[in-house]
């Protein structure tokens, strides 16, 4: 019987045959990617798969940073590298140094993916965009200070406005180091606040040269820029990322010198226009007032003041006769009703009832008589009658 291997021994075998195979040492494999994670130490962990089989792969982290695309579950990808087997998990995979989009360039394929998430963010919303100053006094601009950009700006800018000040802050405008550079330009204009606009430009290129402008650090400090921003990045028909995020996107760096800043023929022209418009309504409005007042001192209260007032004493006069008529007609309704009221006041009054002749007698107690079996032999009684009272002693009952 052979001598037995150890699972590590057999792994480490077969790990030494994969590793020296020259077709596993550098290998193309196209694929679908599945189960994709991307780890918090920035490796990425995935499966490339296709109709009947499936490989792990990785990516680690010195090799995926240069990537300019994101990575999707269910991307289809051509990616190269090695094979070599794992030793912990005791399985092989691929481990990935470079990765493009199959049929899809890695840089466009960037760009949508960047410029659909920063659209879903709302980096690109009209209604966050900054307005541009109409006659800004001192102009930024963020580009290479050597070329052909930075003087096309500053020839339209004098030619159309010498009075404007330009303050030009150079950056790299290509390669690895240029969207932070630019980053700080932007920064450095909005803490010393002593511009009004700033002007991002280059000029032409292939996309790999004006993808610096595509970059998201960039498209994000546009947006939070306090100073408005007019991105000029290449030709017409060229669009970045910066375009989207910019306050207003101009198709080369001169059409964006001629948009910030207005001609100064043109705009004394416009003034003259504006001149003659504000003098026209001026005197419109004097000749209106003018027929306004012609028209009240045409009138009769201005002409015969007099007579206004004699009209309004008049009216003073009726009113005053109303008032009193009302008076009189008011108070003699109340004498009429105190007149009714008094009458049947005195028809209920006891004295005019012992004024027709009738009295009232009383016992010593007070106490009312009104039958003759109330009375006793001897009694004091008081009688009251309509002009005074006296006092009687009952005798006797007579008989009717």
């Amino acid at each position: 019987m052979n001598k037995s291997l150890t699972v590590s021994e057999l792994t480490g075998y077969i790990k030494q045959l994969v590793d020296n195979d020259m077709l596993l040492s550098y290998v193309w494999v196209t694929g679908e990617i599945s189960n994709f994670k991307a780890h918090s130490s920035g490796h990425m962990y995935f499966s490339l798969k296709d109709e009947k089989s499936v490989i792990r792969c990785v990516m680690f982290r010195s090799h995926n940073f240069r990537l300019k695309f994101r990575p999707e579950e269910g991307m289809r990808v051509i990616v190269r590298g090695y094979v070599s087997v794992y030793p912990q998990g005791g399985n092989y995979q691929l481990y990935i140094e470079e990765m493009q989009p199959d049929g899809t360039g890695a840089l466009y394929l960037a760009f949508e993916q960047l410029k659909n998430r920063l659209e879903q963010q709302g980096y690109f919303d009209p209604a966050k965009k900054k307005p541009i100053p109409l006659l800004p006094c001192a102009i930024g601009v963020i580009t290479s200070p050597t070329g052909a950009v930075i003087r096309d700006i500053i020839n339209v800018l004098t030619r159309r406005y010498s009075n404007c000040r330009i303050v030009v802050y150079g950056s790299a405008v290509q390669g690895d180091e240029a969207a932070c550079e630019m980053i700080k330009g932007i920064n450095l204009f909005n803490r010393l606040k002593n511009v009004d606009v700033i002007i991002l430009a280059r000029g032409g290129g292939s996309l790999e040269d004006l993808w610096p402008f595509n970059d998201e650090k960039l498209a994000k400090a546009i947006v939070g820029s306090d100073i408005p921003i007019i991105s000029a990045v290449g030709h017409e028909t060229d669009f970045t990322i910066s375009d989207f995020a910019a306050d207003l996107r101009a198709p080369t760096p001169s059409a964006a010198a001629e948009l910030v800043m207005p001609e100064k023929r043109a705009m004394k022209d416009n003034l003259k226009v504006l001149y003659k418009r504000l003098n026209a309504s001026l005197i419109n409005r004097l000749n209106h007032e003018k027929n306004k007042l012609q028209r009240l001192s045409e009138s009769r209260s201005l002409t015969r003041p007099l007579e206004q007032v004699n009209l309004k004493r008049q009216y003073l006069d009726m009113m005053e006769r109303n008032l009193l008529d009302r008076g009189k007609y008011k108070m003699e309704n109340l004498r009429s009703s105190l007149r009714l009221l008094a009458g049947k006041l005195d028809a209920l009054s006891p004295l005019t009832v012992l004024s027709r002749g009738y009295s009232v007698t009383q016992n010593k107690s007070g106490d009312m008589i009104r039958s003759v079996k109330q009375l006793k032999s001897g009694e004091e009684l008081l009688i009251t009658v309509c002009d005074g009272k006296f006092q009687v002693v009952y005798d006797k009952t007579l008989t009717e």
